[in-house]
């Protein structure tokens, strides 16, 4: 009887071993498990896709840290861009220094209005004069806050004779702001100053 009665203990210790191990185990395995389906959402959230000219494009989406220096140099770009874009058209003119100065504090707009009481922009209508430009390069210094830059570009001055190529070279510095329709990079261009605009090729046309 004795015999019997260990015998039942001892199965039902090796009962209750096996139903603990099994238990840990569904544990472990639902936590694994969402560990795993966590780690899926995540990435899904992290993933859009784009559809363009009727085909689906995979984007992925990063912190914006890794990307700040790319939208920097594009920022700086754009401004230029606008500021130094005009063809002989009142209109254009007006629409490019605006989207220009949506992009940069007062110093922007001094020089414009500078250029103005001078009558440059009354010039190039009166001439029938195209200003383009090309940004060869961007040096952003990401160390310190807000990031100074200074910009290299080469501007060309189309007339009716004649193409003038001027280098240029013009500095400031960064900080961060809102995003908007007007401003999708989230900076805004504060002291900005011209170094240097000077004459560097005449072509006659």
């Amino acid at each position: 009887m004795f015999k019997q009665a260990k015998n039942i203990d001892t199965a039902f210790r090796h009962v209750r071993t096996f139903t603990l191990i099994i238990i840990c185990s569904c544990v472990l395995l639902c936590a694994f498990t969402l560990f795993k389906s966590f780690q899926m959402v995540s990435k899904a959230h992290n993933k859009v896709f784009i559809l363009a000219n009727g085909k689906a494009l995979e984007a992925f989406g990063a912190d914006r840290r890794d990307n700040i220096p790319v939208e920097a140099r594009d920022h700086i770009k754009t401004f230029h861009q606008y500021f130094y874009t005009l063809d002989p058209d009142d209109k254009v003119i007006s629409v490019n220094i605006t989207k220009a100065l949506y992009l940069a504090d007062g110093s922007a707009k001094r020089e414009y209005d500078n250029l103005k009481e001078n009558g440059y922009y009354s010039n190039i209508i009166a001439g029938n004069i195209s200003q383009q430009i090309r940004v060869d390069s961007v040096v952003l210094n990401m160390d310190d806050y807000p990031y100074h830059f200074r910009c290299y570009g080469t501007q060309s001055i189309i007339r009716a004779t004649s193409t003038v190529s001027r280098s240029l070279i013009t500095e400031g510095f960064l900080r961060n702001v809102s995003r908007s329709d007007n401003n999708p990079h989230g900076f805004l261009i504060e002291r900005w100053a011209t170094i240097e605009n000077r004459d560097i090729k005449v072509e006659n046309r």
